[in-house]
């Protein structure tokens, strides 16, 4: 197991798994999941998507949420964001 993954999933409030579904059910979740946190909560998303990369980062500034950090992964893009 990656060490980052690890430590970043400790860090993480909440995970969803968005791996194996196609644009823009990753983005939808994650909008979801990003309404059930309170500010300042964080939210790891996994996604292998290859469409997730440019739509969480324009999701991300369009919406105020900060994208904390991303890192691939093989085929998949696991992102940290923050509820403003």
């Amino acid at each position: 197991m990656n060490t980052a993954t690890s430590t970043t999933t400790t860090l993480a409030d909440e995970v969803l798994d968005s791996r194996d579904v196609s644009c823009p059910l990753p983005i939808i979740q994650t909008a979801t999941a990003i309404a059930g946190l309170s500010s300042g909560q964080t939210l790891l998303v996994m996604a292998s998507d290859p469409g997730f990369e440019p739509d969480i980062k324009a999701w991300s500034s369009r919406t105020g949420n900060p994208l904390l950090s991303s890192e691939r992964q093989g085929n998949e893009l696991h992102v940290l964001l923050r509820k403003a």
